[in-house]
């Protein structure tokens, strides 16, 4: 993407001649999603961006994506845009009503008023990631997807190496201690889009929901969603599985020694870690030895509003600042994300920080294989068909039931809520 002069040069039309605007100066409001000291680091960006520009920016934390969502689907349905941002931090739950706003400016909107602007500069993946329906929401921000976090210390004390299929995971049972955990998880939506796109499936129709909306299971007569039950089954059966969600304060403590979690962790699970052991990055475990390599990508993306030709453009201006080379190579060597530009990705600073921390590129490598055709799952009910997969997953380990069984559970469970959600959303 062009850098940032294209806009400010279209802001100073419109400012006065004496360089403000005529009432005056644009403000705009910055919705986002990063606490901690990723969120310092973002109030840096912001207050170095109104220093170069003049433009003020308020910057507002609005809690959880989920959070994020929820309120901007209130304010939607209440018929007060109004009161919407002018730039928001979206994921994937937020695509189909933002799509719907009637004061979306989408990033589609945005390269058609700026016929000299490209989105070349970002990464395939990604970009893709934001399309829905043919149209391109907004611009990849925190870019992230789910890799392997290891304990390489006590793997290579008892002569393992990093898994690379589930039934890796299972033979690590048969040598580790019963003192560790091996690995913990229960597949939710993204996770089992990544196990099941590995198998050549999607999870939904419509390539996920990504070309329509999807109101069906896309995985059953294909035989993947069985297929993959058998194995995660299997994989419990052998003891390395603990039916339960992952805990980060477990791995960085060295009581489970496998993680798969966002790359945007890595940061944070280094300082936790304080060099006690060894932590590894490797690649999302494959279903088994037939399946390929991948996970989607995840994270987030600046979507627009528009507010009027001035906080339009300003707010335009400030994703461009925020996706820049120099601010997204800054932003993943901080925090684990992957710089969502190929001009980042290129940058010396960012070569010699991982040639020094290759735990840091193992996502960028990820994305690298990952087939075009994974893409992340994109439903109208997000929520609900997230806690429902991971229900009907974890009551199948529970019981004992027959993976072929649970997958016609899950596909009334689910069929049944992506079709009530399109009646009651024409």
């Amino acid at each position: 993407m062009k850098r940032i002069l294209t806009v400010l040069t279209m802001l100073a039309l419109l400012l006065g001649p004496a360089g403000s605007y005529a009432e005056e100066p644009v403000k705009i409001t910055f919705w986002h999603c990063v606490s901690d000291a990723a969120g310092e680091t973002l109030k840096e960006y912001t207050a170095a961006f109104e220093q170069e520009n003049g433009i003020a920016v308020e910057t507002v934390f609005q809690g959880t994506y989920s959070d994020a969502v929820t309120k901007m689907n209130g304010i939607i349905a209440s018929g007060k845009p109004d009161t919407l941002p002018d730039v928001m931090q979206l994921d994937a739950t937020g695509k189909v009503s933002y799509l719907a706003c009637p004061i979306a400016y989408t990033a589609s909107d945005a390269m058609r008023a700026h016929p000299g602007d490209s989105l070349s500069d970002f990464l395939p993946p990604a970009l893709r990631n934001w399309t829905l329906s043919g149209v391109t929401l907004g611009f990849p921000f925190a870019t992230s997807t789910t890799v392997t976090y290891y304990n390489k210390t006590v793997l290579d004390q008892y002569g393992a190496e990093a898994p690379d299929t589930l039934d890796d995971i299972a033979k690590l049972r048969e040598i580790i201690p019963e003192e560790y955990t091996v690995y913990a998880a229960v597949p939710n939506t993204p996770t089992l889009a990544n196990w099941l796109g590995q198998m050549g499936s999607d999870l939904v129709n419509c390539r996920n929901g990504s070309e329509g909306e999807a109101d069906a299971l896309a995985c059953i007569e294909n035989g993947a969603l069985e297929t993959f039950l058998t194995r995660w089954q299997e994989l419990y059966r052998s003891g390395a599985l603990a039916n339960a969600n992952s805990s980060t304060d477990a791995f960085c403590a060295g009581k489970q020694l496998i993680m798969t979690s966002s790359t945007s962790s890595i940061a944070s699970v280094l300082a936790k870690v304080g060099g006690s052991f060894t932590v590894g990055v490797s690649a999302y475990p494959r279903v088994s030895d037939e399946s390929g390599y991948g996970a989607t990508v995840s994270g987030s993306c600046l979507v627009l509003f528009d507010h009027g030709e001035a906080r339009r453009e300003a707010a335009l201006a400030l994703v461009k600042y925020l996706t820049g080379a120099e601010v997204q190579v800054d932003f993943a060597m901080k925090t684990g994300y992957i710089p969502a530009v190929l001009s980042a990705e290129e940058s010396p600073v960012w070569q010699d920080f991982i040639r020094e921390r290759p735990q840091y590129e193992a996502g960028q490598k990820q994305l690298a294989v990952t087939p075009d055709t994974m893409c992340s799952v994109t439903v109208g009910p997000a929520a609900d068909f997230y806690y429902a997969i991971m229900n009907d997953i974890s009551e199948m380990l529970d019981q004992d039931m027959p993976p072929q069984e649970t997958a016609q559970i899950m596909r009334e469970d689910l069929e049944g809520m992506l079709q009530q959600y399109l009646k009651a959303n024409p």
